[in-house]
């Protein structure tokens, strides 16, 4: 069984493209909407919040978790993967998120690459990185991608409303103003120079890929979360293939920590056919 952990909605996007890509497997979505948003809380809480998540995924017996929420990633991703789980008590598993395949994705270059090397170190394109204002906050992308690609101009927008206006089902046309406007923030910093790769670095943003393909240069190459993450992630199961052993084939399990008829209601926005929601504690 593989779990899949979102602070809200949006992890939906990518749980979606992992059942498509991986039709065999178990797999069971937790979202904390008791504790949504994690945006405006202290980094401690958001990594509390998240590790007890985490615990009872595993408790549902998933080996494997992946943080399906850009700012459960961003803040809490290395603490409970270098600080937390190798002490706590639930040997065989592991966490994975969802900015390292994005970074990987964006760069050409293996997570495990940490240090320029050839021919990235002197690649000098422009990445955009579209986001929450928490996500483009933490730096997570700015430092990764830079980390691999040091001549690389990686330039952030963040999107403050366009997140709940997806969720809250918004007219087209108020999507699309959104949209332009974070991207003409972009080309306002790179004085009017067209991104090489655009990261969607929101989890809900993929419902309006088609926004932002209409305001990009038809030469960006716009890369998408759930395609990214299905990607890295059938790449680590080929290597670790214990993680696909699962007791019940092709099961789906979705539980919310909020009220489950509203949230397997709101539910339907990112996922027309989602079955519906379980509650649960963590």
């Amino acid at each position: 069984m593989i779990g899949v952990f979102d602070s809200g909605l949006g992890g939906l996007t990518v749980l979606r493209a992992l059942v498509a890509r991986f039709p065999h497997l178990e797999f069971v979505y937790l979202g904390d909407h008791a504790h949504v948003p994690y945006g405006n809380r202290p980094s401690d809480e958001v990594v509390e919040l998240t590790r007890r998540s985490v615990e009872a995924l595993y408790k549902r017996g998933a080996k494997l978790v992946l943080l399906g929420c850009n700012t459960a990633t961003a803040v809490a991703a290395r603490r409970l993967q270098r600080v937390w789980l190798p002490h706590a008590n639930w040997p065989g598993h592991n966490i994975l998120g969802i900015v390292a395949p994005t970074v990987e994705a964006a760069t050409q270059t293996p997570w495990a690459v940490t240090t320029p090397q050839y021919p990235q170190k002197y690649m000098t394109d422009i990445i955009a990185v579209f986001g929450t204002t928490r996500t483009v906050t933490s730096g997570v992308f700015h430092e990764e991608i830079r980390k691999r690609c040091p001549r690389m101009r990686v330039v952030q927008q963040a999107s403050a409303g366009l997140a709940g206006a997806i969720e809250d089902e918004a007219p087209e046309a108020e999507l699309d103003a959104l949209v332009r406007e974070a991207v003409d923030g972009i080309l306002t910093q790179t004085d009017g120079e067209q991104p090489y790769r655009a990261i969607l670095g929101c989890t809900h943003f993929p419902l309006v890929e088609h926004l932002f393909r209409r305001h990009l240069a038809p030469s960006t190459r716009i890369l998408s979360q759930p395609e990214v993450v299905a990607n890295s992630l059938e790449d680590y199961l080929e290597r670790k293939p214990h993680y696909t052993d699962c007791a019940n084939p092709g099961g789906l399990t979705l539980l919310t920590t909020g009220d489950a008829d509203e949230i397997s209601a709101r539910a339907r926005v990112f996922w027309p056919d989602v079955p519906a929601f379980e509650p649960t504690k963590t």
